[in-house]
């Protein structure tokens, strides 16, 4: 019997706007490569930018919050895996998945760790210096790890993200999996046909508007960042691209000063592959950034700073430079676009990182592997983890009584 999977989404996925968008796109196809039917359901409208996934052989479900209808939806599915998209999405559904599809696998795709991300923006606002001990207190975080024990396992794309969960909250290691974005990894084929050196020319950098660190990153590069490499090179450009930039960046645009805000773009690959290196000034975030991928993916070397490669490269040596300091790394975004050496062999790492971390194959076994192995021992899975049994009595209880008062409130009786 073919096994069936539901996602509960946060959004619909925009896998052309952003990273989480393409991840997410990165799952449903692996399991439908699995060979699993898959239901993708969420509570949120679509965009323009709202991928099609009927399209891919992915069936679409409208559902409702608070609302009794879903209780009957998926006790009628009767799905082998649930796989939720964000913790925010398990705290509202994660009770009546364990209520009415209690033998359901449990997946967190936690996209990034979102208390790791809240907590370093905070410390950017107050103009403090971030430590890993106000994540650890933080309230988001609470609730995180929280919805971390309540599944049986949680995907990770980041190795900091795993080892401060297993180091600084003792998480268990059966908890989590190491699971990064999920790429085709460029072929020699591929990579004789990009562009060289010399035929690339400009500088480059992605970003949703609706994404804190790419608004800031942005300002960075504005204020701090694009004045020291004009000096060096006066007709230097660089071409900024993302949806939903807000008002306050659409107007820094300033072509006179090689400042181009460009909005979206539907190729970005080609937009990649035409410029010869990518910045992106990140002060805070978590999880992997998906824009650094993209251009490994295309051949373009990348200057950013150390919570931008944060988590993505090992010991490996990265594809271009890595800085945190706003004179030092205007310095090496200009010797990376001048020196053809230095570019080439950034390339090269960009490659090799590619095919020893982020490796859509291999990733696909792992994911299988993992799956299988949890399906195949779940009730001693679940007893071993008796903190997670613990949070679903006394959490998911508050939030189903609070949900069957919401549902009594607007007029649902289940």
């Amino acid at each position: 019997m073919t096994k069936k999977l539901l996602v509960i989404g946060h959004v619909w996925p925009e896998p052309n706007t952003t990273a989480a968008g393409g991840r997410m796109l990165q799952l449903l196809e692996a399991f439908l490569s699995f060979g699993y039917q898959v239901s993708f359901a969420c509570t949120a409208s679509k965009t323009e930018y709202s991928k099609s996934l009927s399209e891919i052989g992915v069936k679409e479900e409208f559902i409702q919050l608070n609302h009794p209808s879903f209780d009957a939806f998926i006790e009628n599915l009767n799905p082998d895996l649930v796989l939720f998209d964000r913790f925010m999405v398990e705290e509202q559904f994660g009770w009546r998945v364990v209520e009415f599809a209690p033998q359901a696998i449990r997946i967190l795709n936690t996209e990034d760790l979102h208390s790791l991300r809240k907590a370093r923006e905070e410390a950017i606002k107050d103009e403090v210096e971030f430590n890993i001990g106000q994540w650890k207190t933080h309230p988001l975080t609470l609730r995180e790890v929280a919805s971390i024990y309540r599944c049986d396992v949680s995907l990770m794309v980041s190795t900091f993200e795993m080892g401060i969960l297993q180091e600084q909250l003792q998480v268990p290691q059966g908890l989590l999996l190491h699971l990064p974005l999920m790429l085709e990894v460029p072929t020699a084929k591929n990579i004789k046909e990009w562009p060289s050196f010399d035929e690339r020319q400009h500088f480059i950098t992605v970003g949703n508007g609706k994404h804190a660190p790419n608004v800031d990153a942005i300002k960075i590069l504005k204020k701090e960042i694009w004045p020291l490499i004009r000096n060096q090179l006066p007709n230097a450009e660089i071409h900024i691209y993302g949806a939903y930039l807000p008002q306050m960046i659409q107007e820094m645009h300033a072509p006179k000063q090689g400042f181009h805000i460009k909005d979206w773009v539907e190729n970005l690959d080609e937009a990649l592959q035409n410029s010869r290196v990518l910045l992106a000034p990140i002060q805070f975030g978590a999880g992997i950034k998906g824009k650094l991928l993209e251009a490994m993916k295309n051949g373009t070397p990348s200057v950013t700073t150390s919570i931008g490669a944060e988590g993505m490269h090992g010991d490996l040596p990265w594809n271009g430079a890595i800085s945190d300091e706003w004179d030092t790394f205007a310095h090496a975004v200009v010797e990376l676009y001048q020196q053809r050496k230095l570019w080439e062999q950034a390339q090269h790492n960009g490659i090799n990182l590619l095919h020893t971390y982020f490796d859509k194959e291999k990733l696909h076994d792992r994911l299988a592997r993992s799956i299988v192995k949890i399906g195949e021992n779940l009730d001693a899975h679940r007893e071993q983890n008796f903190i997670g049994r613990l949070l679903q009595h006394q959490t998911l209880n508050s939030t189903k009584y609070m949900a069957k008062w919401i549902e009594a409130k607007n007029g649902h009786q289940g």
